[in-house]
Formats: structure tokens, sequence, C-alpha cells
């Protein structure tokens, strides 16, 4: 069983005249330590597809199913629940808190949930090591390039050791350099730490890291691509699909 599935999953904004189809019925699966990048142009549902996925939104009609549990089935309180044990998220903007250090802010999805203080903090450290971080523990936003900031920000997705990451243009505030080591490290979270990952991108060069790329077109998937080399080596052959799906 897929550890992600959607089932004919729609979303309407508005009603009457001014209705609006951000995804019509869009079918999905991604399985456990999958890499799966959403390519699309502007509007086309990308990132309606992800807040769905991250139960952050409700659909019109359809389910999204994480490990057999229909996101539509839970309560406001068991779906915030499912968020905080299940699902990390990863930002354009890092979203971290400026007064609080790489531990600190790390720590926060487990202390959120209950977990205590130094046990928050004991995982966070591991976390941020593991994303190259072992020198910075103590620094704050400020004292951090955006690439760090980033890495502290994959590292508080992970500390509550879930099944699902969803990445929404994680790349997009960094530079070249930074983007491709922030791509590289979703790779090795979907490789080696076996997390799902499903990343909104517009970069081809960044999407060519992942396993798979779904491309939406008005709320549809018009195609779905799967890589070989997995490492922004096949960036050329993704941007000459996009400009075909364009036509």
């Amino acid at each position: 069983m897929s550890l992600v599935q959607t089932q004919d999953l729609t979303k309407i904004y508005g009603s009457g005249e001014t209705a609006v189809t951000a995804l019509d019925r869009v079918n999905v699966k991604i399985d456990a330590g999958e890499f799966v990048a959403v390519m699309g142009p502007s509007g086309c549902g990308k990132s309606t597809l992800l807040h769905l996925l991250g139960g952050l939104d409700r659909p019109t009609s359809g389910e999204v199913l994480i490990e057999g549990a229909s996101l539509g089935k839970l309560s406001d309180d068991k779906l915030t629940e499912l968020r905080r044990r299940k699902i990390g998220f990863v930002f354009q903007f890092f979203n971290l808190i400026p007064v609080l250090d790489a531990v600190e802010n790390a720590a926060l999805p487990v202390m959120l949930d209950g977990v205590n203080a130094s046990k928050a903090k004991t995982q966070a450290r591991d976390w941020l090591e593991r994303v190259g971080l072992q020198n910075r523990l103590h620094s704050r936003p400020d004292q951090l390039s955006g690439g760090q900031q980033q890495r502290v920000a994959i590292a508080r997705a992970l500390v509550a050791e879930p099944a699902l990451v969803l990445a929404d243009e994680p790349t997009g505030n960094l530079d070249s350099r930074a983007a491709d080591e922030i791509a590289g490290l979703l790779r090795q979270v979907a490789e080696a730490w076996g997390r799902s990952v499903v990343m909104v991108t517009h970069d081809p060069r960044i999407a060519a890291y992942a396993d798979r790329i779904i491309f939406l077109k008005d709320g549809t998937i018009v195609d779905e691509t799967r890589l070989h080399t997995k490492d922004g080596q096949d960036a050329e052959m993704v941007l000459g699909k996009m400009k075909v799906l364009a036509e």
C-alpha cells in the first residue's frame, strides 16, 4: 500500500460564476521513501495539492489517505495530531523564530506535542548534526546563511520522525549553490532516511533530483516522468518537457 494516495481529489474555490477549480479529480500515489517533485505553470494547483496532502485545507470532494487513514474523516484535533506526528513541512522562507537558536527552532514541533524540553532538544541536536549543522547549534537565524536556515527548517521538519515531508519551493529563496545542496539533502531524506518527500518547485534543475516528476496544468495531471540520475543531471530533459506541456 502506498504511503500517500489521493482519490479524485478536487478543490473548488468560490461558487457560481466566480468558482475556480484549483484541482480536478487528481489521483496520485506516493510510496514510502519516494522523492516526488510537482511542477507546472503558476496557478496550476501545485500549492493547493501540497496543502491538501498536508491537511492544511480540506478538499471539495475526493480523498487524501495517509497510511490508509482518510484525512477528511478526522476531527480537527485528530488532524492536528496527525500533522504533528506524520508530516513535516518545509517552506520557501524558512519560517524560523528569530529569537530562538537552531536547536530551539528545530525542537519546537515535538515540544508542542508534549515532549519535555530536554528530550526535544536532544532530538533536535541529532537532526541538526545529520543535516550538517553540528557547528551551528546555538546560532540564531540572523547568524546563519539562507542555506543554513533551510537546513534548520529541514531538521525541524524531521524532528518528530514523520513519514512524509512536504516542501513548498524550498530552494526558491536560495542562490544556485545552496539550492543544489538543499535539493541533495532532500534526496538524502528520501533515499537514506526513508521519508517520502513531495516538493513543489518551478526549477527544472531542482526537480531533477527527484525520483519522479508530476506535471500539473489547469488543475489536472498532464504528465508524469520517472528520472534515473536523481542528481540534477536530467534538468535539460525536464525543461524540454515543461516547454512542450506549456504549448
